[in-house]
């Protein structure tokens, strides 16, 4: 499904009263969860012990 499609399937799903507000918020969080697939895909992540090991440290740092 293109990008076009894939809005106008979003927008087909949401309630007749929805405003623009909403229609924005749901066309962002589609938008950014095909952007972290996609940086899944492609490798661009973070392993978990390095997250974690990095929270620590600046947890320490401002402690």
């Amino acid at each position: 499904m293109n990008a076009k499609e894939s809005a106008q399937h979003i927008i087909n799903q949401l309630p007749e009263q929805a405003s623009w507000s909403d229609i924005m918020y749901e066309l962002y969080v589609k938008q950014k969860i095909e952007a972290g697939l996609r940086a899944v895909e492609e490798g661009h992540t973070i392993p978990h012990d390095q997250v974690k090991a990095r929270i620590l440290a600046r947890h320490q740092k401002h402690a």
